[in-house]
């Protein structure tokens, strides 16, 4: 029942890229041209391969790590420490990676890995951490992180062989998500729980089943498996998918209240919208127009307003804000996650810009490339555009909500009052306005930003955040309130549908008004006495949430 028309949201697909090359049940990782529709087949199972130029490039930037390290040269989470203890060596190579130097480093990667384990909450749904996985795997596919590259073969094998780590819920600062992301390493050494073809069990037992050998990490796996954005961005393509559907429907829903207000098409004409052209304003209100076809609102009306109230004109502008800023995000995700966020970032080939100052000179490796302190582990442009979606959806909801309550006032449609059917003199939907003004006080709190709230930690040297997953999952909320919301709207505006026509039993709807109208009686009927909403609430909203 889904539509497919949306013109406005059209523009936001991406084509998929040359190279891009996947079988039936196959996805084709190289680091580079992952699609979001991508990750979430293999959250669903598909399978991932990884592309031949991608393991090679794996094996040429962990021989540049471990030649930085071997020529002493200072490697963030290799020889020296992490966070605070940046400051310790952990080993001088001295020329050499002895049995003892190599000893050093796999030792500190272990105690990386199960110091940094510290998450609490539920554990992570199956689907997002699957998605997370192949997004790491995916940005480590990049070339850029050092790793040994049996490190991205677990990740394949994890995925291919349905092994899901348990990765908390919380415990992350949006910096990124050191202490969730670092219990997918403690499960691939073989010490923490995952989900094994629907059954908990422990890692190792697991990948024995599995014929999958236990990671032995060494140099700077440990960091590369924890210090990354994977956990918070699955939430946001999460948070984006479910936009993404409600944006989808929101102009129909739209166009059938405005149905039943009988109200006035003149703000969404292109005669008075081109001359303000605020980016994808023609689209919402194409998309607009487009649902009304055929519809009697294109009569003139005795009975019809000048002009109706502000919640209705003005929704274009609050579909076409919402549909920039999940462009905006859209683009951000694509970007992050088929790019590198390593600390340090290992770059085979490197420039050699700014080589001959010796602050710069210490990060080459002559004639092979150099190893680099980075900010790309920074995701605030990710966090920025999810809050920017929250906020325009905040918006959408709230002129759902007063529609909403328009529709049950006979001042503005001049049909009985909350909208009762003839002989039912009780309440009708007089009290469940307050079931859609809890949901839109809820996404008001919801909307509030968050990246810049923290604690400096980590001896001050972490002070800034972004707070991308908590971000996230506040996104994924307001759309399932507002689809709760959208579901009561359809419930008034169906009723006053229906009012209308006990009038005027030739009363023309939009084509696709009337699909959904359709729709949406199969599963709700007309209210022709008081009777208890709750069940109705409930197959209303799942009625937005499949359509």
């Amino acid at each position: 029942m889904k539509t497919t028309k949306n013109v406005a949201l059209t523009t936001l697909a991406l084509a998929l890229t040359a190279g891009q090359a996947m079988a039936a049940d196959t996805v084709v990782l190289d680091g580079k041209n992952l699609s979001q529709d991508q990750a979430w087949e293999i959250a669903e199972g598909a399978k991932v391969k990884i592309a031949a130029q991608s393991a090679t490039a794996l094996v040429k930037s962990h021989e540049l790590l471990m030649e930085a390290a071997r020529l002493g040269k200072p490697v963030y989470g290799l020889t020296v420490g992490v966070g605070l203890n940046k400051d310790h060596k952990l080993f001088d190579a001295n020329g050499e990676l002895s049995p003892e130097v190599m000893k050093a480093s796999k030792s500190f990667n272990y105690s990386t890995l199960r110091a940094h384990s510290a998450g609490v909450g539920e554990a992570m749904p199956v689907n997002l951490t699957r998605v997370a996985l192949a997004v790491r795997l995916n940005t480590i596919l990049s070339g850029h992180t050092g790793v040994q590259p049996y490190v991205a073969e677990l990740y394949q094998a994890y995925l291919n062989n349905d092994i899901t780590p348990i990765i908390p819920s919380k415990g992350t600062v949006g910096e990124a998500d050191i202490l969730l992301a670092s219990h997918v390493g403690l499960a691939m050494i073989g010490e923490w729980d995952v989900i094994y073809k629907g059954e908990r069990m422990n890692s190792a037992v697991a990948m024995k089943k599995a014929g999958i050998k236990a990671l032995d990490p060494v140099g700077k796996d440990a960091l590369s498996i924890l210090s990354n954005n994977s956990v918070g961005v699955a939430y946001a393509m999460q948070g984006y998918r479910d936009a993404k559907h409600l944006l989808e429907v929101s102009p129909t829903v739209f166009s059938l209240s405005l149905e039943g207000l009988n109200g006035n098409v003149s703000p969404f004409l292109p005669q008075t919208n081109d001359i303000r052209p605020f980016p994808f304003l023609k689209e919402a209100t194409s998309e607009i127009r487009n649902d009304l076809t055929g519809s009697y609102l294109w009569d003139a009306n005795p009975e019809r307003p000048l002009q109706d109230p502000l919640s209705y004109r003005t929704t274009a502008y609050t579909f076409a804000s919402a549909y920039k800023a999940l462009a905006d995000l859209d683009q951000v995700i694509d970007i992050q996650i088929n790019h590198s966020d390593d600390n340090p970032g290992v770059i085979v080939g490197a420039g050699v810009d700014y080589g001959n100052n010796s602050q710069v000179s210490k990060y080459l490796v002559e004639g092979k490339g150099g190893v680099f302190p980075t900010t790309n582990f920074e995701p605030l442009p990710v966090a920025l555009a999810v809050q920017q979606l929250a906020i325009a959806l905040t918006h959408v909801s709230h002129n759902s909500a007063m529609r909403t309550i328009h529709l049950s006032d006979d001042h503005f449609t001049r049909l009985p009052r909350f909208l009762s059917a003839p002989g039912n003199n009780g309440h009708a939907f007089g009290a469940i306005q307050k079931t859609f003004v809890d949901m839109q006080v809820r996404n008001k709190a919801l909307a509030n930003p968050v990246s810049f709230d923290g604690i400096a930690i980590a001896g001050n040297i972490e002070d800034t955040f972004t707070n991308l997953k908590l971000a996230s999952e506040r996104l994924i909320q307001i759309v399932d309130n507002t689809n709760v919301m959208y579901g009561l709207e359809l419930m008034h505006s169906t009723q006053a549908i229906d009012l209308r026509k006990l009038a005027n039993q030739n009363l023309k709807q939009g084509e696709a008004t009337k699909a959904m109208y359709e729709g949406f009686r199969k599963q709700v009927p007309f209210v022709e006495i008081d009777r208890p909403f709750t069940p109705d609430i409930k197959a209303s909203k799942a009625f937005i949430a499949q359509y």
